[in-house]
């Protein structure tokens, strides 16, 4: 059974997208077998893994809303082991019709269930916002992992998204745990990126990876071309840095960290 992972931070430029899509794609060229689920309107993931959103003609909303079984949607990705469970145009209203439905926070959990012992892990990417379908990339999820940049507003707004985290602990899914935070968009020469990380340790002690994602010109190029980092430079150092983390993340659900 799958190891679902809801990427979350309702602040946006944070490199939640970049994030999840190269931690699939590294984890996939691990050995492991991952679906991506692409929960945001925007639909930046599933470009960024090479799928124009416009001219596919189901998704993640026919999954929601059970018109589809989740395994009919899922395509296939420029790496091997990885798919991608794609966004379309439909999906930017669902969070208003999801508003009315009857147990509305479970409609992602359930259309995950059909493949859920398909894959070593499921990535959630989550919208930037704390609305309805984010709820649902969170009941969906058995962690959740927090991309944060490190510049001056990146904490703003962190306590809100934790008390959303532990309302859905509390009231839906108790066995929900955040996984780690993972900080984004480093720049070691500042000072400002250093009292960041010390910020965030008190944030969440024992749960900041080691592993820190530099600022990189590469990386931001890399979605442009319908590619993940390690399929565009996997030489730069923006890939290495993601290499390094899905090493730490699999380390860690190994027990080994």
């Amino acid at each position: 059974m799958a190891h679902i992972i809801s990427v979350v931070n309702q602040k946006g430029g944070v490199g939640k997208t970049t994030t999840t899509v190269n931690l699939a794609a590294f984890l996939a060229a691990h050995g492991k077998f991952v679906l991506l689920v692409d929960l945001d309107p925007q639909a930046n993931a599933t470009s960024g893994l090479g799928h124009d959103h416009t001219a596919i003609p189901a998704g993640v909303y026919e999954a929601l809303i059970g018109s589809h079984g989740a395994r009919s949607l899922i395509r296939p990705t420029g790496h091997d082991g990885l798919r991608l469970l794609p966004a379309t145009q439909a999906l930017a209203g669902a969070s208003v019709e999801l508003v009315t439905a009857e147990e509305r926070e479970h409609f992602l959990r359930r259309a995950l269930l059909e493949v859920r012992n398909d894959y070593d892990y499921v990535l959630i990417d989550n919208p930037p916002s704390l609305g309805m379908l984010t709820i649902n990339g969170l009941v969906a999820a058995d962690s959740v992992l927090i991309p944060v940049q490190a510049e001056y507003y990146a904490l703003e707004g962190l306590t809100q998204l934790l008390n959303t985290i532990n309302l859905v602990k509390e009231n839906i899914r108790p066995d929900l745990e955040v996984m780690g935070a993972v900080i984004t968009m480093y720049d070691s020469r500042t000072r400002l990126s250093k009292e960041v990380l010390e910020e965030l340790y008190r944030y969440f002690p024992d749960k900041i990876f080691r592993s820190v994602i530099p600022r990189s010109v590469r990386l931001a190029e890399a979605p442009s071309f319908g590619k993940s980092i390690l399929g565009y430079d996997p030489a730069s150092r923006a890939a290495k840095a993601y290499e390094r983390l899905a090493k730490e993340f699999i380390l860690r659900e190994e027990g080994l960290l």
